[in-house]
């Protein structure tokens, strides 16, 4: 059990907090410092690495998940806050995985021909859904931490 909530906590870290940084630090900075011809660079070369991470993420967390359900003897033993975990983590999947290969495949391709209008319409999608998925994630970390107190 250790090690499965180790690994699902750390994925869930460098998932929620890689957006946290993204979003809430760099996000506002690269918009006033950088013209598009380089924020839309940054920004399509730092996802293609933070999305790596985030891939190695969305299998990690589900399959410890599921891996300490079946320890603590299956769903009807989880709790309530177990359940919530369950829905937000895999809404929060479905949002990348569309973020992914939608509007990102997008940005790279602008970036790629150097239409940056077309980048900066893509690089504004991502932008909506990594912030459902930050406030997602951070709802889920609260939960996660709190919701067996909260639910009984």
């Amino acid at each position: 059990m250790a090690f499965a909530l180790s690994l699902h906590l750390l994925a869930a870290v460098i998932w929620v907090g890689g957006m946290f940084l993204a979003y809430v630090c760099l996000r506002p900075v690269a918009g006033s410092l950088l013209e598009p011809a380089q924020r839309l660079p940054l920004w399509s070369n730092l996802f293609t690495r933070f999305f790596l991470w985030v891939w190695i993420a969305i299998i990690t967390l589900p399959v410890t998940g599921h891996w300490m359900i079946a320890l603590m003897g299956g769903f009807k033993y989880a709790g309530l806050h177990v359940h919530i975990m369950l829905g937000t983590g895999y809404l929060m999947i479905l949002l990348f995985l569309h973020l992914y290969f939608a509007p990102f495949q997008r940005l790279k391709k602008a970036v790629a021909a150097q239409d940056w209008p077309a980048g900066g319409k893509a690089l504004n999608q991502i932008r909506q859904i990594v912030g459902i998925n930050l406030i997602l994630g951070l709802v889920t970390v609260a939960n996660a931490a709190g919701g067996r107190f909260l639910y009984g």
